[in-house]
């Protein structure tokens, strides 16, 4: 039974009831019933993200958030070891590598440059774990760049390389004919006395003394260019092409082995030693230029002689006699 409420009336000197309108009383109860509904909601929003009452389906996606930390902590370990053989093998190449070919470095911040202008990285962010995703992203993208731009030098050193053997084979680098016990050498290169006239005049090779018929070697890689006897003087000769600017002259042949066009290896035999031409015996008068300059052969012999044989054959060289031609 509900409890009677009254009220005192000073103007009658006495106490009344109270009486409740009922459309006050409903307002009453709804407002209760309202304030009760929220007040539970706001509990049920709490408890629901407390850990107390995770669904399986939260607990599975925090497992797997978990484990892409790991996985991305483990990538960056790795990307550390990438990192630091690159390194290695970026010093080498600008230390080693480019340094032997003659090459400039590549520099440091070309190597590691990042990526200007647009931000790449937009559709990564605005999650819980951005920053960690975005930084292992562009780690990942510095190092892509730095494969490519290492690929393209090893690419170029490869081409220097191959460029470097075919220099090196080109050059002609050892005596045009067999000669080991460095007897043969006849005649210098320089001012030296004229068999026929006995003037003093300048010698553009070396004469090398030898039997009629003693094979002639190519000095080096090339291209023979000419193999005739319409040169003044020389009589039969060859004129071997080796590209870089070196050619080798080859005079007073009895005779060839090789033709013109035909491409020579250094130590193939191209002719044969005679006493055509302008010639006081037989011998092979050889000469080498480069860039349409004659120069000393005995600068080139380097490539069947020995350090001590160089020291003796450039005294024999030297001495200022008579040549052959």
């Amino acid at each position: 039974m509900a409890k009677v409420k009254y009220y005192y009336d000073p103007e009658t000197l006495a106490y009344r009831k109270i009486k409740v309108k009922k459309g006050k009383k409903i307002g009453v109860v709804a407002l209760f019933l309202v304030a009760s509904a929220l007040f539970g909601f706001l509990c049920f929003v709490v408890l629901l993200n407390t850990p107390y009452f995770e669904t399986p389906k939260d607990k599975l996606q925090a497992r797997e958030i978990e484990n892409m930390k790991i996985r991305y902590e483990i990538l960056n370990r790795k990307m550390d070891q990438v990192e630091e053989v690159l390194s290695g093998v970026a010093e080498r190449d600008n230390n080693l590598y480019r340094a032997y070919f003659n090459t400039s470095p590549i520099p440091e911040e070309q190597r590691k440059a990042g990526f200007g202008g647009v931000n790449r990285y937009k559709e990564l962010e605005g999650y819980n774990n951005s920053d960690l995703v975005i930084s292992t992203t562009k780690r990942l993208d510095i190092i892509s760049k730095e494969l490519v731009v290492q690929s393209k030098s090893l690419d170029e050193i490869a081409k220097l390389a191959k460029d470097k053997e075919k220099l090196l084979s080109a050059i002609p680098a050892i005596q045009p004919v067999k000669n080991e016990d460095l007897r043969h050498v006849a005649s210098g290169f320089g001012y030296r006395s004229d068999p026929f006239t006995k003037i003093r005049k300048f010698h553009a090779g070396m004469d090398f003394s030898a039997k009629t018929g003693t094979p002639i070697y190519a000095t080096g890689d090339g291209v023979v260019a000419r193999a005739d006897n319409r040169a003044s003087g020389y009589g039969n000769h060859i004129v071997i092409k080796h590209g870089y600017g070196y050619e080798t002259l080859y005079a007073h042949l009895s005779k060839y082995k090789a033709k013109v066009g035909q491409r020579v290896k250094r130590g193939d035999v191209i002719g044969y030693v005679g006493s055509t031409g302008r010639s006081e015996a037989p011998h092979l008068h050889y000469e080498v230029h480069k860039n349409g300059q004659v120069i000393n052969p005995v600068n080139f012999y380097y490539g069947n002689i020995s350090a001590k044989e160089y020291v003796l054959i450039s005294k024999l060289a030297n001495q200022e006699n008579q040549s052959l031609d």
